[in-house]
């Protein structure tokens, strides 16, 4: 006998949390963060806990039609935009030099340890200076989470739910990968490799603009 179908509700919630994975699951600025901080076990709660309840804002505020402010608004998107690339320049030179310092490459902790206000306060302009968060969760996943009309909520629980499974795991899970980044030499291809991440997107918002 075939099972019956998925409540309306629960078939919305479903398509919001496959539809944010495939937005979140990628290399990116706030990926690279959230692992690098994973493999410090440094901060690692609060900072993936700011990441899925920041997705959770700005969702809503797509879901509530605040993204056509956006696009009414050019000037808003290009000032986001320059100082999104503004900061991961910067950053990336910070990384950069994590990487050229042995002295900041100690296998137990890959560095001094960064202060609390320190490191949200990166991980905060990570996020909310990045255009692409806005047009893809606010204007994108806004616009697909209307068409659910009254399950639009539901759609953005999904996708809200899925925010904090993927940053959950990517923060936490880091550690089984400690083995490999008890060499000094891994931190230093780690953070070579989030330099030329955060380049490459300030690259590409540059060209984009």
């Amino acid at each position: 006998m075939l099972l019956d179908p998925a409540p309306p509700a629960a078939a919305a919630a479903l398509a919001g949390f496959g539809f944010s994975l495939s937005l979140i699951v990628a290399i990116g600025a706030q990926n690279a963060f959230v692992l690098r901080q994973g493999l410090r076990r440094e901060h690692v709660v609060p900072v993936l806990l700011f990441c899925a309840l920041s997705d959770a804002v700005l969702i809503a505020i797509g879901i509530l039609g605040l993204g056509a402010l956006l696009e009414a608004a050019p000037w808003l998107m290009a000032a986001i935009r320059w100082g999104g690339i503004a900061f991961l320049v910067g950053y990336g030179v910070v990384a950069l030099r994590r990487a050229a310092r042995p002295q900041s490459l100690r296998a137990e902790t890959g560095g001094a340890a960064a202060p609390l206000g320190a490191t949200m306060l990166a991980i905060g302009a990570i996020t909310w200076l990045n255009p692409h968060v806005y047009l893809d969760t606010v204007l994108l996943m806004g616009s697909v989470a209307t068409s659910y009309e009254d399950r639009r909520w539901w759609f953005g629980a999904g996708a809200a739910s899925a925010s904090l499974v993927w940053f959950t795991a990517l923060g936490l899970g880091a550690r089984f990968l400690r083995p490999l980044f008890a060499r000094p030499v891994a931190w230093r291809v780690l953070d070579g490799a989030i330099a030329l991440i955060m380049w490459a997107l300030a690259l590409m918002l540059a060209l984009g603009a």
